[in-house]
């Protein structure tokens, strides 16, 4: 087994690792929150398949799609806290500060 070939099978490894741990967040949240930073996570963790197999191949094929995944991600984040910020704005009544407890 040379060198590369053990390379790729421990970034394949641990990109795996990484992607099934980001879906399990996905689908057990508990919150909105939880589920976005695992959405990240797991974007994140496709650029760095595409990257991997770039380096492995020797081609920068993949540059477009990794620059609109990126962007997407950055979008759907500013999105979604925008929503949790509004939402939570919404429930508070009028004058509270977050760190009021009852």
């Amino acid at each position: 087994m040379t060198f590369e070939v053990l390379m790729l099978a421990v970034v394949g490894a641990g990109l795996t690792f990484t992607a099934i741990a980001a879906l399990l967040r996905i689908a057990r949240g508990p919150t909105i929150l939880d589920r976005m930073i695992a959405s990240d996570v797991l974007l994140t963790t496709v650029m760095l398949a595409l990257g991997a197999d770039m380096v492995a191949r020797g081609h920068t094929d993949s540059i477009p799609l990794m620059a609109g995944i990126a962007a997407t991600a950055t979008f759907a984040t500013i999105v979604v806290a925008r929503y949790v910020k509004r939402r939570a704005e919404h429930r508070l009544p009028q004058g509270m500060g977050g760190d009021h407890h009852v």
